[in-house]
């Protein structure tokens, strides 16, 4: 996988997460929703970063479905905990192929800074500790 191809699947992989914890949003309340309102802004950051890092290698970034199969329905609480949760470690092994891709420095140091993110967001959400983090 070249830089530019792990790039392009980050910028995927956000776009889906802020469908996901939208949706997954409407399904919470108090420190909960205040908790998945904070990750979907980091995941809006994170998606206009990797924009800026494809545009400055003369690439257009990937553009955003107009929506997304989620892996389950989110009906509840509990439902829409666990789909924040898989969204996170999905990204977490994204975010561990662009380390291993980058070629440039910045693009490495933003993969691992998302990398380490995700992993503690997994922890927020319900899920353990990992020895790798994003490793499948």
């Amino acid at each position: 996988m070249t830089e530019v191809e792990a790039l392009q699947a980050a910028i995927a992989g956000e776009h889906a997460a802020l469908y996901g914890v939208g949706v997954a949003g409407g399904k919470l309340s108090g420190a909960r929703f205040r908790a998945a309102t904070t990750l979907y802004e980091r995941h809006r950051s994170r998606r206009d970063q990797l924009a800026a890092l494809l545009v400055e290698s003369g690439q257009t970034p990937a553009a955003a479905e107009p929506a997304y199969d989620l892996p389950q329905p989110v009906t509840n609480a509990a439902t829409a905990a666990a789909l924040i949760l898989g969204i996170e470690r999905r990204l977490t092994a994204v975010y561990g192929d662009l380390v291993e891709a980058a070629e440039q420095d910045r693009t490495r140091a933003f993969a691992v800074q998302a990398l380490i993110a995700t992993a503690r967001d997994q922890l927020g959400w319900g899920g353990r500790p990992a020895a790798f983090p994003g490793q499948v």
